[in-house]
């Protein structure tokens, strides 16, 4: 059964394309069949994943507006994944979506095509609530939301719920929290463990186990067009990728079973 997974927190900063990509490039490792969506017209998760966004003929703007075919766009990374690219073409794409009837699924339609070629399909969600993230929140199964454990990151938290309990009640009565991931996370740091506690307390187990720690090593990958866990799989943070990874899949498999 495919997992269409969105990776959103409008919060800029708390790790959401490098979870993106590293989970993508972790799914892969662990043997299933999977794509990365860029839905950002910054094109970040892209360029992490080894694909330069300024030298693609095609890409997700051709797919999602253009009607162009998956195969045209879609590219093979290094790591055994698929890649449907981004670069600044997609805010365009997002003006002439407003225009446009069934602006709000039209990434659900086109998704229906290929849902069947894959395990799993991670969307890396713009940093904002806009009809790119709400198409990205109506195709999805489930919701990823990475975050800092900070005050601030509490309060976005809220409106982010808001709108997935909205989407939920009136496009998507099917879309699940899938789980909130700890990203940057410094035990040292006290006011970390606190809003940790806090997480805990309150969703109990919508948090994920597994914690991504700060690790120099997955900051330095992008700059290599890599994901951590192709740049250096035995770093912290690669390694925390990898049991994420483990995580998701075992969830969906019990839940499978259930």
């Amino acid at each position: 059964m495919t997992r269409v997974i969105a990776v959103a927190n409008q919060k800029g900063g708390v790790g959401k394309t490098t979870t993106s990509v590293n989970l993508a490039a972790s799914l892969a490792m662990a043997s299933s069949r999977t794509m990365l969506i860029d839905l950002d017209p910054q094109g970040n998760a892209t360029m992490g994943a080894g694909v330069d966004k300024y030298r693609v003929a095609r890409n997700i703007y051709d797919w999602l507006i253009e009607g162009a075919n998956l195969d045209e766009v879609v590219q093979h990374c290094s790591g055994n994944y698929d890649l449907i690219p981004s670069n600044s073409d997609l805010t365009a794409g997002e003006v002439e979506l407003l225009n446009q009837e069934q602006r709000q699924v039209r990434l659900r339609d086109k998704l229906a095509f290929c849902r069947e070629r894959y395990d799993y399909i991670i969307i890396d969600c713009p940093p904002t609530l806009n009809i790119l993230t709400l198409n990205a929140l109506i195709a999805a199964d489930g919701v990823l939301i990475p975050m800092q454990c900070e005050y601030y990151a509490l309060e976005g938290l809220t409106a982010l719920l808001d709108t997935i309990e909205g989407v939920r009640a009136q496009a998507n009565p099917r879309l699940e929290i899938e789980g909130l991931l700890r990203t940057m996370y410094d035990p040292r740091n006290g006011l970390t463990r606190d809003v940790s506690r806090q997480l805990i307390e309150h969703f109990g187990e919508g948090v994920f186990r597994t914690v991504i720690p700060r690790n120099v090593r997955l900051a330095e990958a992008p700059s290599h067009g890599l994901p951590g866990i192709l740049y250096d799989r035995h770093a912290r943070g690669s390694v925390a990728y990898m049991a994420l990874a483990g995580e998701l899949k075992k969830k969906h498999e019990d839940g499978g079973r259930a």
